[in-house]
C-alpha cells in the first residue's frame, strides 16, 4: 500500500472518531493492513478477512473469507469497515458492498479505497496545448499526439490479484459504492488517481405508523 493511502486512511478514521470493533475486508499479514493504522490503536477489536487467510499479525487474526459472503459475522457487527484496493479484483463487487453494509452498525464507519479515472493536472496541462496541434515535430502534427491523450485518462496499471476487473469513477463511488451511507466524503490521492470515499452508515428507517 502506498505510504500517502496509508495515511490518509489514518486522518480519515481519526477525523471520524474510528475504533471500537473493527472491520478490514483484503486484510494482510503486515503493517501496511489498515488494522495497523495509528488511529485505530485503541480500537477493541481487530478482524480481517481475505482469501489468503488465515493467519495471524501482531494485534489481528485474519480469516479465511470471500467477501461475498459474510454470513459468518451477525449484523450489525462492527463499528468501523474498511476496504482498500479489494473491490477491482471482485468480480461481484456488489455482493461485497451489500455484506460490508450488513454487517456495519448503523452510525458505523464506512470508508473504501478504490483505483480510478479522473481529471487529472497532465489533462488540464494538455488542454493548454491545442493552440500548438499544428505544429510539426519531427514532420509530424502535434495535433493526433494531443487529441488522443485528450481523449483518455491515466488510471492505475493492471494488478492482477488473481484478477483485475475494475476502475471506478467518482460519481460511480458517490451513487454505487457509498449508496446507504450518509455524510459521505470523495477524496483523491495519487496520480493515476485512487478515491477513498467514507460515511457513515444510515440507521434503518423507522416504520410507518398506521
Amino acid at each position: 500500500m502506498h505510504s500517502a493511502i496509508f495515511a490518509e486512511f489514518d486522518r480519515i478514521c481519526r477525523a471520524r472518531g474510528a475504533g471500537g470493533a473493527v472491520l478490514e475486508i483484503g486484510a494482510v499479514p503486515s503493517e501496511e493492513s489498515l488494522l495497523r493504522l495509528p488511529a485505530l490503536a485503541g480500537a477493541t477489536e481487530k478482524v480481517g478477512v481475505s482469501l489468503d487467510g488465515p493467519s495471524r499479525f501482531a494485534d489481528f487474526d485474519i480469516l479465511a473469507a470471500n467477501a461475498n459472503d459474510l454470513s459468518r459475522f451477525a449484523d450489525a457487527r462492527f463499528d468501523t469497515v474498511l476496504c482498500n484496493s479489494v473491490l477491482e479484483h471482485d468480480p461481484c463487487f456488489w455482493r461485497t458492498l451489500a455484506e460490508l453494509r450488513r454487517v456495519a452498525r448503523p452510525g458505523a464507519l464506512v470508508a473504501i479505497g478504490v483505483p480510478g479515472y479522473a481529471v487529472t493536472r497532465r489533462s488540464r496541462l494538455l488542454k493548454l496545448l491545442r493552440p500548438l496541434r499544428t505544429v510539426p515535430i519531427a514532420g509530424r502534427a502535434l495535433g493526433p499526439w494531443i487529441d488522443g491523450r485528450l481523449a483518455s485518462t491515466r488510471t492505475l496499471v493492471v494488478h492482477a490479484y488473481p484478477g483485475d476487473y475494475y476502475r471506478f469513477g467518482e460519481q460511480a463511488m458517490r451513487e454505487v459504492l457509498l449508496e446507504g451511507l450518509v455524510d459521505t466524503e470523495v477524496r483523491t490521492v495519487l496520480d493515476p488517481p485512487r478515491f477513498i470515499g467514507f460515511g457513515m452508515r444510515a440507521a434503518p428507517a423507522a416504520p410507518a405508523t398506521p
